[in-house]
């Protein structure tokens, strides 16, 4: 018979998982920041980029990052990103932000973070420059 504790903890980490992503491992996470970053290739992102983020930040481990020519396949992007992770890994993002404007729209997966852009607004927010600590992983 199990302890309380134990099922407890059980209970969260089921719903923790119905709801975002809380991978075993390093391998696990950077797999799925990879499968987000070939989903935003595969539909026409560009310049896309896996940041390792590990040794810089506490919040999260990879940040994903892609460009797309307008606002119209910026959403397209994240759209695609989204569905591919639910149905390979059965995760959703924590939070979803920028999708009405589509400039920027971040998916915040916890463990890594997806930020699709429009020309002017990566240009603006260089975020690869911001972090160009990061070693970068480069994706096409």
């Amino acid at each position: 018979m199990e302890d309380a504790e134990s099922i407890i903890e059980a209970v969260v980490q089921r719903d923790r998982q119905d709801n975002i992503a809380v991978p075993a491992d390093m391998e696990t996470i950077h797999a799925r920041a990879r499968l987000a970053a070939e989903a935003a290739s595969a539909v026409k992102g560009e310049d896309v980029k896996i940041l390792d983020m590990q040794e810089l930040v506490t919040y999260t481990d990879y940040l994903v990052i892609a460009t797309g020519r307008n606002s119209r396949l910026t959403k397209r992007i994240a759209d695609d990103v989204a569905l591919k992770l639910k149905q390979e890994h059965h995760i959703l993002p924590a939070g979803t932000e920028g999708v009405g404007g589509a400039e920027w729209i971040l998916l915040d997966y916890l463990d890594f973070m997806v930020h699709v852009f429009t020309p002017e607004a990566r240009e603006f927010y260089r975020l690869d420059v911001l972090w160009k600590r990061a070693p970068v992983e480069t994706v096409e």
